[in-house]
C-alpha cells in the first residue's frame, strides 16, 4: 500500500489529503500544530496526524524514508532542505512552489537518485504552466508560431464578497500576497524588454473585461522572461505574466508603497498610535488633520479611495498600536490579515486567462483564448485550495502509479505529465475553456 507524507497544514492542503485518502492511500500529515492535521486526516484508518518542526532534521530524515514520496507545503525556502533527504532515500517529492536556484542545483543528484522532484505543480504555477504547453504544442504542431502571449491568474473574492475597499480578501497565505507587493516586474513587450521597479509596481495597470465577471486589472508578476525559454517560445515578440485583482487594488497599493507602509526596515514604533504610524511612515508632521497630510502627500484629495482604505484599515486613528521595534509591513499586513480574511460563508474564484497571438505556416494570424472561471464553495473548499491541491494530488497518484518517468527536476511542461492532468482536472471541474480563431481585435496586446 502506497504511503505519501504531507508537509504542512496550510490553507491549501485539505483537498490533497481528501482525494489521497479517497484512492485508499496512507496519507501521513506533519505540521507544527498536529490540531489542523487532525482535522484534515479526521478519524480516517489510513490518515496519521503528525506533530513536526522544520528544525527537527532527524523526524524529517526518518518520515522521509518511511513514505513513498513526499509533499512539501512548507513555505519555499523549505524545499531543497526536504529534497536532500528524498534524495538520501531515494523518495519523489512534490512542491507547488517555483523552482529556486537552490532546487534547481539538486538536479543531477535527483537523476542519479532515480526520481524526480516535480515542482510548480499547483495553480499558479502549475495549471497556467499545463493549459499554456497544451496550446503552444498543439501550435507548433500544426506549424506555427506564437508571437505574442499573455498569461494572466489571480485568486479574489468572488464578487459579491468584494465587499471592501481593496475589493480583496485572503484566501491562502496572507503574508505572502502582500509581500509579493515587493516584487520587481519584467516582461518583453512587442519585442522590448521592459523592467518595472517595484515602487511603479502597481501604476498603470492593464484592464481586462473577464468573462462572467466584468472589469478586472492586471499588474505585472515578476519575471516573465525566463518562460520564454521554458515554453519553447523564443520567437514571440511578447510575454507578460500578470496577476488579476478587482479595480481598486493597484490604485491603494501603489499608494500604501509610496507611504512607505510595505517597508522591511525595522523601526521603533514604541507608543504609538496608528495615527502617528502612519505619519511617521509617510513622512509627514503627527498631529492635527493626518488625513489632510497624507492626501496632500499623494496628491489626492480626503475622499480617495487609498485614503478611503487607509481609514478603513484604521490607520488613521488614535489608536495605540502596542508594538515595539517591529517593520511597517509587519504591522500594515497584520491589520489587513486581521480585517481581509475571507468569511466561513464567503466564496472565493479563481480567474485565469491566456491570451495568444499566434501565426499559422501559411502566415494567417489568429487569436487563441483560454479561460478558467472556478468558485469555491463555503461548504467544502475554496477555488484557491482546489486548484493549488488537485493537480499536486493528480501528480503524487501518477508518479506512485509509474504513470510519470521522468527524473531530475521539472515543472509540468512535457506532455506525459500535462495531458492526463489537465484531463483529471477537467472531469472534477476544473476547466480551461479554449477559443481559437479570434480576430486580431481580440490580443489585449493591441
Amino acid at each position: 500500500m502506497y504511503k505519501v507524507l504531507i508537509l504542512g497544514a496550510g490553507m491549501v492542503v485539505k483537498p490533497i489529503v481528501k482525494y489521497l485518502l479517497e484512492k485508499d492511500i496512507y496519507v501521513t500529515v506533519a505540521t507544527r500544530t498536529k490540531s489542523k492535521a487532525e482535522a484534515m486526516t479526521g478519524n480516517h484508518p489510513k490518515g496519521t496526524a503528525l506533530e513536526w518542526t522544520v528544525d527537527d532534521e532527524e523526524g524529517l530524515d526518518r518520515m522521509a524514508g518511511g513514505h513513498d514520496i513526499t509533499v512539501s507545503l512548507l513555505p519555499w525556502a523549505w524545499h531543497p532542505l526536504v529534497a536532500r533527504y528524498c534524495i538520501k532515500h531515494k523518495k519523489n517529492l512534490v512542491t507547488t512552489s517555483y523552482v529556486k536556484p537552490e532546487m534547481q542545483e539538486l538536479d543531477g543528484k535527483a537523476r542519479d537518485a532515480g526520481i524526480i522532484i516535480l515542482n510548480e505543480l499547483g495553480l499558479d504555477p502549475g495549471i497556467d504552466h499545463m493549459s499554456a504547453m497544451r496550446i503552444i504544442d498543439d501550435v507548433k504542431g500544426r506549424g506555427g508560431k506564437v508571437e505574442g502571449f499573455y498569461s494572466i491568474c489571480g485568486a479574489l473574492p468572488a464578487p459579491e464578497a468584494a465587499d471592501n475597499p481593496f475589493g480583496y480578501k485572503f484566501s491562502w497565505s496572507p503574508k505572502g500576497v502582500v509581500m509579493a507587493g515587493n516584487n520587481d516586474g519584467r516582461f518583453l513587450k512587442d519585442g522590448k524588454i521592459v523592467t518595472v521597479p517595484t515602487e511603479d509596481l502597481f501604476k498603470n495597470p492593464l484592464n481586462i473585461n473577464f468573462p462572467g465577471v466584468g472589469q478586472l486589472e492586471v499588474y505585472p508578476n515578476r519575471n516573465s522572461l525566463p518562460y520564454i525559454d521554458l515554453y519553447g517560445i523564443g520567437e514571440t515578440k511578447t510575454m507578460v505574466r500578470g496577476t488579476f485583482r478587482h479595480p481598486g487594488w493597484c490604485e491603494i497599493m501603489d499608494a500604501i508603497k509610496e507611504l512607505g507602509m510595505l517597508s522591511t526596515e525595522k523601526k521603533d514604533f514604541s507608543g504609538m498610535t496608528f495615527a502617528g504610524f502612519a505619519a511617521a511612515t509617510a513622512g509627514v508632521e503627527p498631529g492635527g488633520d493626518i488625513a489632510e497630510k497624507i492626501a496632500s502627500q499623494l496628491n489626492t484629495g480626503k475622499d480617495s479611495l487609498p485614503l478611503e482604505a487607509l481609514k478603513w484599515l484604521g490607520l488613521l486613528d488614535e489608536k495605540p498600536m502596542g508594538r515595539g521595534v517591529d517593520t511597517p509591513f509587519e504591522v500594515v499586513s497584520d491589520l489587513m490579515i486581521d480585517k481581509m480574511m475571507l468569511g466561513n460563508d464567503e466564496r472565493d474564484m479563481v480567474a485565469m486567462q491566456h491570451i495568444f497571438l499566434v501565426s499559422g505556416n501559411d502566415g494567417k494570424r489568429e487569436v487563441i483564448k483560454s479561460t478558467m472561471l472556478d468558485y469555491g464553495s463555503p461548504a467544502t473548499d475554496t477555488a484557491v485550495a482546489r486548484t493549488v491541491a488537485l493537480p499536486a494530488a493528480i501528480g503524487v497518484e501518477m508518479i506512485l502509479e509509474g504513470k510519470i518517468t521522468a527524473k531530475g527536476v521539472h515543472i509540468p511542461v512535457i506532455p506525459e505529465i500535462y495531458n492526463p492532468i489537465l484531463d483529471r482536472l477537467e472531469d472534477m471541474g476544473i476547466k480551461m475553456d479554449e477559443e481559437y480563431g479570434l480576430p486580431e481585435s481580440e490580443y489585449t496586446g493591441d
